[in-house]
């Protein structure tokens, strides 16, 4: 079996927060600059508030809430990205119903 030291996967680990972390960074300052998505009390602008409090806030100590919350707020982030594409790309029949 091979062994793998702990700051390997520590690297590894702290990497992929800030990967999947600064992309949903860019996408929502995007979003926010196009104003797609973002009307006032949508999904989006509530989930765009509560991660703007919370990168502010990373100075402070909130770094060690997102450790555990993250990956929850990536996965409801892409449910959100998912199902905003769906709904830019329905046929024209499917908006009449």
């Amino acid at each position: 079996m091979i062994e793998v030291p702990d700051s390997l996967i520590s690297k590894t680990v702290l990497t992929g927060y800030f990967v999947v972390g600064g992309w949903q960074v860019i996408s929502m300052a995007i979003h926010a600059l196009t104003n797609t998505f973002t009307a006032k009390w949508s999904k989006r602008y509530v989930y765009h508030w509560i991660t703007f409090i919370s990168v502010i806030t990373m100075p402070l100590g909130s770094f060690w809430i997102l450790v555990f919350t993250a990956p929850f707020m990536a996965v409801y982030y892409t449910w959100l990205c998912y199902a905003e594409v769906r709904l830019m790309n329905q046929r024209p029949l499917a908006l009449l119903k």
